[in-house]
């Protein structure tokens, strides 16, 4: 599959005139040159991603390899490209509410080990060079947990990663930074809390908001990506921690 090239695609004609009851521009359906990228989803990620579309905030779990950053990634990129948002955010938490200061450099360079899955899968997808020249504009952001208090979200889809290491109190903070225009993209694993106690995850209250929220759904990718061999050793370490 050949990748899309920004620079050929007619911006001035998509028409994106009027908002969607969920806050993301209309229009998309009236697009000629739809976006192709390096790698292709699955049908059950075309599936849930199709129920993402509708949403304001998304929750995709999974086990290890099943994709959801990947297609995470791949829905932000599609907004961005199609001028729905302006920005795409990036947070992921520095597991165990660690401290990041102690490490060097910038706030991108400190966040680099954690974000660096999100920007593989984004370079794979679109290519080292485009996804580079995002970063260097600030056009794709990175910004860790620790510094969303305060802000406000909008023309923007937000992609938090590992929300499973979020605990109550930086998710609620966390989802009420969405503005106008907005998207959030949440992917965890609860298998793989890394937090001292895995009870202040704030992943499975949004669980349960789900029901009552309007707007807020959740979905579960099953489909092992990886070779073979790793849907076993997760079944196996399951029966352990039962």
């Amino acid at each position: 599959m050949t990748t899309f090239d920004e620079e050929e695609m007619d911006f001035d004609n998509i028409d994106v005139s009027g908002l969607d009851t969920n806050g993301i521009k209309k229009g998309r359906k009236q697009i000629k040159n739809k976006i192709k990228f390096n790698l292709s989803l699955n049908p059950e990620q075309k599936e849930v991603k199709a129920k993402i579309l509708q949403d304001t905030i998304s929750v995709l779990i999974g086990k290890a390899g099943s994709g959801k950053t990947l297609l995470a990634t791949q829905i932000a990129l599609e907004f961005l490209f199609y001028r729905e948002v302006e920005r795409v955010i990036i947070t992921r938490p520095t597991v165990s509410n660690e401290d990041i200061g102690f490490l060097p450099g910038n706030i991108k360079e400190k966040m680099d080990p954690w974000v660096s899955p999100i920007q593989s899968n984004m370079t794979m997808l679109y290519g080292k060079q485009k996804i580079e020249k995002l970063l260097s504009e600030d056009i794709v952001e990175i910004a860790p947990i620790s510094f969303m208090r305060g802000r406000t979200f909008v023309n923007a889809c937000v992609i938090v990663d590992e929300a499973q290491n979020i605990t109550k109190s930086q998710m609620e903070m966390i989802l009420s930074r969405l503005g106008i225009n907005s998207k959030m993209i949440l992917t965890g694993d609860l298998s793989q809390t890394d937090l001292k106690n895995k009870k202040d995850s704030g992943l499975p209250y949004l669980f349960n908001m789900a029901n009552t929220v309007p707007g807020l759904g959740v979905y579960e990718l099953k489909t092992n990506h990886r070779h073979p061999i790793v849907e076993d050793i997760l079944k196996h370490f399951d029966e352990i921690n039962k």
